[in-house]
């Protein structure tokens, strides 16, 4: 056997490692994955030391760790803890996808670049993005990666502002980010708030209808909406799995969440490769995860 074969190490928060996570570094051309479940923030230095220390410098960066869960922000600690442990020449290479989210809100976000570059040219540049369902791991991604290409972005909670507020202030933090914040309780509240939408994101929970049609109404400046359920019914109405730009009621373009889940995989699916064939160490974040997405999108 290669002294240097590739070797994933999957560390979770969590009871269970993803399945899900599991199956697509197996599809990556991984044969050897350990996985790790409810590890704790404080566990993660001595963790890596393991990793780094075991194994000569050429075999390093093909050392992989891929920090899942899903808290971003918690996952986001987690690499930067990592980070800190690390030093040439022993660095192993990093991924931080917890959920998923990172790369789907990568693709999410990419796929209404595309489509809204169509009708317009400046794509997200000032563009005002709502994000509805803000309080979940791959709302608030979203939203920093919309802010990051330019946009006006407000999460949107269905709930209290207060708890989208604190996350929009840890993002703020972690990325130089502005991110606006308000409340949507109720269908009016969500009609007020989408005439002001050139964009609408929704990353809701499974099954669950948080935009329509009488909301969506009241959009008229909306041209470019995207949404993650699968599950019906639809989290924007109108808008199925399959959505690919499909046109809705005032001329928008709607995006479903299997088109997005396409190019989300192609990108979590690359990111792995990349890593099991470093020569040198991968520090792959959410915006390693955007540049790829825009890439594969244009």
């Amino acid at each position: 056997m290669d002294e240097h074969a590739p070797i994933l190490h999957i560390v979770s928060p969590l009871r269970h490692i993803s399945p899900f996570d599991v199956n697509m570094a197996v599809d990556a051309g991984y044969a050897t994955i350990l996985p790790y479940s409810q590890v704790a923030l404080e566990e993660i230095g001595e963790l890596v030391q393991d990793m780094m220390f075991s194994r000569p410098p050429a075999g390093a960066p093909r050392t992989g760790l891929f920090i899942g869960g899903k808290d971003a922000a918690l996952a986001l600690d987690m690499a930067a803890r990592a980070q800190e442990v690390l030093f040439p020449p022993f660095q192993i290479s990093v991924f931080v996808d917890p959920a998923g989210a990172f790369t789907t809100a990568a693709a999410m976000v990419a796929e209404v670049e595309r489509h809204l570059r169509a009708v317009r040219p400046q794509g997200l540049e000032h563009a005002k993005v709502q994000v509805y369902g803000a309080t979940g791991v791959v709302g608030g991604i979203a939203g920093v990666l919309a802010a990051r290409a330019g946009a006006q972005v407000t999460l949107v909670s269905h709930r209290d502002i207060e708890t989208v507020e604190a996350k929009a202030a840890d993002f703020a933090h972690r990325f130089s980010v502005s991110l606006a914040c308000a409340s949507a309780r109720s269908e009016e509240d969500k009609r007020e708030l989408l005439v002001e939408a050139d964009v609408v994101l929704a990353c809701g929970k499974a099954g669950v209808e948080i935009l329509s049609p009488e909301a969506l109404a009241a959009a008229s400046s909306l041209k470019v909406a995207a949404d993650i359920n699968a599950v019906p019914p639809a989290g924007i109405a109108g808008i199925d799995a399959m959505a690919n730009g499909v046109a809705l009621p005032g001329g928008a373009r709607g995006i479903g969440a299997l088109t997005i889940g396409q190019l989300k995989y192609q990108v979590q699916h690359e990111l792995l490769k990349r890593m099991r064939v470093a020569e040198g160490p991968l520090d792959i974040g959410v915006e390693v995860a955007f540049d790829l997405a825009r890439s594969l999108a244009a």
